[in-house]
């Protein structure tokens, strides 16, 4: 009998850390992030992203000259439509369908962010990290990440990193 008990609350146990290991983060979306980072002395990050051509890139996709791409490309759904697009034009097309007209938003590149968007967590980077926040080691993974859609020979990484970089206002 008491074999059985231990057997079980070690079933239990196993079963709660599998579910705790599988913790499938949620997309939340920018707003949520405004809520934070939208202040000088957290960087403007948002109104650096609200004013970023990836702000912009899911809207593009609804543009004359992207129809006329698409067409090029024998495409069989509208650039708004296409995965082909969507994938680099609004990654989350899939994975947080709702979000779709955001483009490529924060969590593109910083993951999604259902749990570390509170703010108790947010105010460390290991917490964050722990919760779901994707932390880049150095600019070099950052390239990598910004490369899986940049293809080509008119992206200039060091000149698009000046123009898009958001970084955390130092704290005095």
């Amino acid at each position: 009998m008491q074999k059985t008990t231990i057997h079980s609350i070690i079933a239990i146990v196993l079963l709660a850390m599998t579910g705790l290991l599988a913790k499938e983060y949620t997309y939340v979306g920018a707003i949520k992030c405004k809520k934070c980072h939208k202040a000088p002395e957290q960087g403007n990050q948002y109104q650096a992203w609200l004013d970023s051509r990836h702000n912009k890139s899911y809207a593009v996709l609804s543009s004359r000259s992207a129809f006329e791409e698409a067409e090029k490309a024998n495409l069989k759904k509208p650039p708004n439509k296409s995965p082909q697009c969507l994938k680099c034009h609004s990654p989350l097309y899939e994975k947080a369908p709702d979000l779709v007209n955001q483009g490529v938003t924060c969590e593109v590149c910083h993951g999604p962010g259902s749990d570390y968007v509170k703010l108790n967590i947010m105010k460390s980077t290991e917490k964050s990290a722990q919760n779901g926040l994707i932390v880049y080691a150095s600019q070099d993974a950052i390239k990598e990440k910004c490369l899986s859609c940049h293809t080509g020979e008119h992206f200039h990484f060091t000149a698009a990193w000046e123009e898009i970089k958001h970084p955390v206002a130092p704290k005095h």
